[in-house]
């Protein structure tokens, strides 16, 4: 099982950290697990391809909100 840092999911998907920051705060995405000694947040192949969707929705012309719902289904 692979676990990537938030830059780690930056450098992988090209998504900023500023954006993948926001998608956690809104709900796209979650954190797989926090650290307790540093507080640093973990991610996992699922985060990385979720952020690979929302990309491509993005690129599709998808609000955010449309996107939310279609990440439900």
């Amino acid at each position: 099982m692979s676990i990537y840092l938030i830059k780690d999911l930056s450098k992988i998907t090209g998504q900023s950290i500023h954006t993948i920051k926001y998608y956690l705060r809104i709900g796209l995405i979650k954190e797989a697990d926090r650290s307790p000694e540093t507080n640093f947040r973990y991610f996992n192949k699922q985060t990385v391809e979720k952020l690979k969707e929302i990309r491509g929705w993005r690129r599709k012309r998808k609000t955010l909100k449309e996107i939310k719902k279609l990440l439900k289904k």
